[in-house]
């Protein structure tokens, strides 16, 4: 599992650096006035595209890359809407989004909870595993499970609020988080050791945990907070 965390630490680690790169040529590009940079940040809705591909790629569950797909999607159609290619409204767009949420409820409510991540299948149990999407909203929970595995937590211009302090972990369990413009609250029990493995991107990633007796509980957080934050205390 550790092997597989630094892979895809890496992996974030790589996508940012070719992303940081690639604004840094284009702006040395601009003050050379070999090319008009300032034409193209009318462009910023290339910002979702790359926000959802990035949820594309750190996620395993249905949410994470219904999610992930709509960022994209929405990009898409507003860059093509820049470029004279596609025309349309908000007007027109809300109604469909709207849809699109309520046919993923529907979906959930058919089939049930999946859980996150090929590994867990199998070992765990709905109440074991955690997943949760708050957009334009916020979202509360407590967990009271003697053998949390881990899962996955998203907030969209919104909060999320996880109270484990109830709960246990055999030897370690991992959540992925994903904030954009909004915020994700985690409280543990006094006696895991917190492990964050997240990436800011104009965001925060603070620990607020007291140093355990032993270290044969480990909670491991990896993510991104992009112009929001995570805390993690007990």
């Amino acid at each position: 599992m550790k092997t597989e965390i630094e892979r895809k630490g890496m992996s974030r680690q790589v996508m940012l650096g070719m992303v940081a790169i690639g604004m840094g040529v284009l702006f040395l590009l601009d003050n050379l006035a070999i090319w008009d940079f300032h034409h193209a940040i009318s462009f910023w809705p290339v910002v979702f595209i790359v926000v959802g591909a990035i949820k594309l790629f750190d996620t395993s569950s249905s949410d994470g890359y219904f999610v992930g797909a709509v960022l994209m999607l929405v990009g898409v159609l507003m860059v093509l809407n820049r470029m004279g290619i596609v025309y349309f409204t908000w007007r027109a767009v809300w109604p469909v989004m709207l849809i699109a949420l309520g046919g993923s409820v529907l979906y959930k409510a058919v089939t049930g909870r999946r859980l996150i991540g090929a590994s867990l299948k199998g070992v765990a149990s709905s109440e074991d595993v955690v997943d949760v999407t708050a957009i334009l909203g916020g979202f509360e929970r407590r967990i009271t499970t003697p053998n949390f595995k881990g899962g996955e937590v998203t907030a969209i211009m919104g909060g999320c609020s996880l109270d484990m302090r109830g709960s246990s972990i055999e030897t370690e369990a991992v959540i992925n988080v994903f904030a954009v413009w909004g915020g994700i609250t985690i409280k543990c029990p006094p006696d895991w050791t917190v492990i964050l493995h997240g990436t800011p991107i104009m965001g925060g990633f603070d620990e607020k945990t007291a140093p355990p007796p032993d270290n044969s509980k480990r909670l491991i957080v990896r993510g991104y907070a992009i112009m929001g934050g995570v805390e993690v205390r007990n």
